[in-house]
């Protein structure tokens, strides 16, 4: 038996910003009609320790069943040596043998398809006018994001704030967007907010927002920390990724439900219902609709399966005994 081993390179060569928004949108749908089987992803964080493993597996039945699994170690220090906060990969099995079929780089398909989910939740539930874009950070996931909304909207004016500013300039230049001084400044008049920040307190303030804006959070995947204000979360039609993701790990949703400030029902619905017909989205033009992604592990088994596909095709990777 043999496994396909794909670099870091390989995976951003196969993984264009374009097909994994098709793919996602895909992949999500399928998810809420119950035709993929996931759990909630388990988490291992050493005590003292400021880093965590991440395990995230699925599963799709079908005439071409697989199995996926991430592995991800977060480590919130990583950008101080020119890292990614996430190191790991993504292992893809056939779910009839259980054969080890390919085994690729985890770094470049979070930062792809998380951006490309928030892409398709822009496409769903934005303002079909929407033109101003709003990012808060500047990081992987800022830059995925600046590609994400580019293949959604049309010609966007992008601005972009981080608390370094020298990195938000970095990116504006890069990217060819603009660098707003102040997340009040970034916010004002945006159509689309995407927070991807590693922010542990609330920087949105619902003052700052536009009317009938709609906001991509990102950056918080723990319970324990926000880049949202509770009034913000309150004010808004919630969606998310999955709910039970959304009810244990977003500290956005969590720490609002433990102020008393929203319940349970407050999750309008889930992308992929959305997606799948099953729940209208965005109800009128002044409506404040927030996305909750919390990156789960359908998209990373979608994704892998179309590197994958891409790679046998075009002869990239290493075939590696095993």
């Amino acid at each position: 038996m043999s496994v396909l081993v794909l670099s870091e390179h390989d995976v951003r060569e196969l993984l264009d910003m374009e097909s994994c928004i098709e793919a996602m949108t895909e992949v999500l749908a399928s998810l809420a009609r119950g035709e993929l089987h996931q759990p909630l992803r388990s988490i291992a964080r050493p005590p003292g320790a400021d880093t965590l493993l991440g395990l995230m597996p699925s599963y799709r039945g079908g005439t071409a069943s697989a199995y996926g699994l991430k592995e991800i170690v977060v480590v919130p220090t990583n950008p101080t040596r020119g890292l990614d906060t996430h190191m790991g990969g993504v292992l893809l099995h056939d779910g009839e043998t259980g054969e080890l079929l390919a085994i690729m780089n985890a770094s470049p398909i979070t930062e792809i398809r998380t951006s490309a989910v928030s892409g398709v939740a822009t496409r769903a539930l934005a303002r079909p006018d929407a033109r101003r874009v709003a990012i808060l950070g500047a990081g992987a996931q800022a830059r995925g994001h600046v590609h994400a909304m580019r293949a959604v909207l049309d010609d966007p004016e992008i601005r972009i704030w981080a608390r370094r500013p020298e990195a938000a300039e970095a990116l504006a230049a890069e990217t060819d967007a603009s660098v707003a001084p102040s997340v009040d400044a970034a916010l004002f008049g945006a159509d689309v907010v995407c927070t991807t920040t590693a922010a542990t307190e609330p920087i949105v303030e619902k003052r700052w927002l536009a009317s009938g804006a709609h906001v991509n959070a990102v950056g918080s995947c723990f319970p324990t920390t926000r880049e949202l204000d509770t009034e913000t979360v309150a004010e808004s039609s919630f969606f998310t990724d999955r709910r039970e993701s959304c009810l244990n790990e977003a500290g956005d949703y969590v720490l609002a439900a433990a102020e008393g400030a929203i319940g349970t029902e407050h999750i309008k619905a889930e992308l992929g219902e959305v997606l799948a017909g099953m729940h209208p989205g965005r109800d009128s033009e002044d409506e404040l609709t927030i996305f909750e992604s919390l990156g789960i592990a359908v998209e990373d088994l979608a994704s892998a399966e179309l590197v994958v596909r891409r790679a046998r095709e075009r002869g990239l990777g290493a075939e590696v005994d095993f």
